[in-house]
């Protein structure tokens, strides 16, 4: 059996400030740290036998805190990476709403349908992410696997993993440090756990 536990990166400043963060390197806030540090003592009983990441600092930052806990390297890959927001980036969705109000509309309504400016498309996210999950997969067969990525990212990864159309988007959550579990048994892909945080309990 294959197991992936698929993790968003702790706090950033602009996830505090709500800015639409993208490509654009953002380094992880001090709660953002502690975050990571109760992710990787909730994890250090599992078994995980290769930590990958995203190439962007919140992430991979992440990914060493958990990996120290294992004494294991972090394999940096930059198709983990969250999508590009385009013009959009750096921005609050108050400004993006007044800024962009039809492209902002669309987003909020059809996100699958999407073009924002200058920016990549949630299927373009998709398919990237998934080439990505699939060979690292198929590098590693029937073991357990942690990857640390980015909300919108992560979301197309279950998304696609499940087979669920991307127009669901929307449906699923993703707070910082997140731990989504999936398998891969009798052929299918299985969703054992979403978005659980229960190690932020004592996080003020």
């Amino acid at each position: 059996m294959t197991r992936l536990f698929i993790i968003r990166h702790g706090e950033t400043l602009w996830n505090r400030e709500k800015r639409a963060q993208g490509a654009k390197d953002i380094a992880l806030t001090d709660n953002g740290k502690l975050q990571g540090e109760y992710l990787a003592k909730r994890l250090v009983k599992e078994k995980i036998d290769y930590i990958y990441s995203s190439d962007l600092s919140r992430a991979y930052e992440t990914a060493k805190l958990l990996a120290d806990k294992f004494n294991k390297p972090v394999l940096a890959i930059p198709e983990l990476r969250e999508m590009n927001f385009g013009l959009w980036e750096g921005l609050t969705m108050n400004d993006i709403q007044l800024k962009f109000q039809d492209h902002f509309n669309s987003w909020r309504s059809s996100p699958h349908k999407a073009q924002i400016p200058e920016a990549e498309t949630l299927l373009q996210v998709q398919e990237r992410a998934l080439k990505a999950v699939f060979n690292i997969i198929d590098k590693h067969p029937n073991k357990s696997i942690a990857m640390v990525s980015h909300g919108v990212t992560i979301k197309t990864i279950i998304l696609g993993l499940l087979d669920i159309d991307l127009s669901n988007y929307r449906k699923i959550r993703q707070d910082n440090t997140g731990i989504n579990i999936i398998d891969f048994k009798e052929n299918q892909w299985v969703l054992v756990q979403l978005n659980d945080t229960c190690h932020l309990t004592n996080i003020k």
